[in-house]
Formats: C-alpha cells, structure tokens, sequence
C-alpha cells in the first residue's frame, strides 16, 4: 500500500504493508541509519523519532498511523549543529553510542517543549530512553549544556571548543 510521509522536510511515498513499524520504513526502505533497533517492544528508546514534534518509539508505529512529519537524527541539522548534537559531542556523552540517537530525540523533543528544564525534568522526560553504559549523568549534562547553547545561540564545532580549552590552560 502507497503511504505519503514528510520525513526531514521532504515528501516522499512509500509502498510498504499498512503494519510495516516505521522503524523499518526509516532505515530498509529510506535508508536512513541513524534510527536504531533496540528491542522492538518500545521500551529501549533507541528508535526514538519526533512525530509531530513529539518523541515517538518507532518500532511501535505503524506507518499507516503516520499523519504527520517525522523528524529522525538525520533531521536535526544538516551539518551536526543542533544544540543536542554539540552537546553530546562537547561533553563526550557516548560510550558504545548504540542508544545515543534515541537519546538526542528524547532529549531535543525535550528542549523543543522546555527550553530550560531541570534534572527532575530530564529524568521524566528521559526516563523511557536506556543506556547500557550508564551514561545518564553525561546524557543529564549534555541536555543542560544543549539548553544553554539553544537559548544563548552559542554553537561551536566541537574541534573549536577543544581547541580553546588547549589554548586557555
């Protein structure tokens, strides 16, 4: 069955089983890879996407459910400057990195609706994403950092911060 989705700002059409999970519509059929399989139960976060703005687990999704745009990890910025991936990147929040695009939705789809949100707020929010690593103090960090970055439209490449932490010491 013929789908009609916007994914990343572009409208495309699909022609996939009406259950097919958006999860494998992003990655087998559009060949994006940042959306990862987890568990395939919703309860990981690693195929985290925004659907409508919203975090949604895609493995849980059906894509004949899908109304409206659909935003992945690709999406985010076309260059790696979205204040989520500067973040991540300054405070070196991954370990193995697997869970780590799920994270970035959650917590951008965090920051989207809450620009300034507290740890109470980020572990609620956060709460559905897992990380076999245990960075969550570094995810935590990363998602204050980003909201500092999104409000004072402060963006560096992480090479610039690196090398200004070289030349001040």
């Amino acid at each position: 069955m013929a789908f009609q989705l916007t994914v990343n700002g572009q409208t495309t059409t699909v022609d996939v089983p009406a259950d097919m999970p958006l999860l494998w519509v992003i990655r087998d059929v559009l060949k994006l890879k940042g959306t990862k399989f987890g568990c395939g139960a919703g309860l990981c976060g690693a195929c985290t996407v925004h659907l409508g703005g919203k975090a949604v687990r895609s493995c849980q999704t059906p894509v004949s459910t899908v109304k409206a745009p659909i935003t992945t990890l690709e999406g985010l910025s076309a260059d790696g400057t979205h204040p989520t991936q500067i973040a991540w990147q300054e405070i070196d929040v991954p370990q193995c990195g697997y869970c780590q695009a799920g994270q970035i939705m959650s917590a951008s789809a965090l920051l989207a609706k809450n620009p300034k949100p507290t740890d109470k707020d980020i572990d609620e929010a956060m709460s559905g994403n897992l990380c076999r690593c245990g960075t969550y103090l570094r995810i935590r960090a990363a998602i204050h950092r980003a909201a500092s970055i999104g409000v004072t439209s402060e963006l560096k490449k992480p090479k610039e911060t690196a090398a200004n932490e070289l030349v001040s010491k």
